[in-house]
């Protein structure tokens, strides 16, 4: 090993060169450059905690399909996770996913008369819903009415 061509080498670690026929600055061809990173590592993350994989397909419409709803939960994801920033509020996303899984919501009847019961908002979802501007409905509420 070439000791001095190592050390020569070493000046150019972390320094990457991207190279564009766009029309673009240097600056925002290395902005839009991390944003596609973050579009992959979101992508990824998005697959995994969403459980989307492995998922074996057998017709071209199917691969299609599949890369539409995950692109779509991708889009989703990316919106929500701004709309928080934008709020001040910043969720893990797998705690959002647990405590949207806990909100339930359930109809009983008895005697003619039906109401609707839902689980408390508990974690993130509270905080979450604000920072969308979603208001949720009562706990308990008449089914008639709704």
């Amino acid at each position: 090993i070439d000791v001095g061509k190592l050390a020569e080498e070493a000046r150019y670690d972390g320094i990457f060169v991207l190279r564009t026929n766009a029309r673009v600055t240097p600056l925002q061809a290395m902005l839009r450059y991390r944003e596609l990173l973050a579009v992959e590592t979101l992508f990824r993350k998005t697959k995994g905690v969403l459980r989307t994989r492995p998922i074996y397909h057998s017709s071209d419409a199917a691969i299609r399909g599949h890369v539409f709803c995950s692109f779509l939960a991708l889009v989703l994801q990316k919106e929500l996770y701004e709309r928080c920033k934008a709020a001040g509020f910043t969720p893990e996303w797998g705690d959002v996913l647990r405590d949207l899984d806990r909100l339930q919501e359930v109809l009983l009847a008895k005697d003619g008369q039906q109401i609707r019961l839902r689980t408390p908002a508990t974690g993130a979802v509270g905080p979450l819903f604000k920072a969308v501007g979603i208001a949720l409905p009562p706990n308990i509420r008449d089914a008639a009415a709704s």
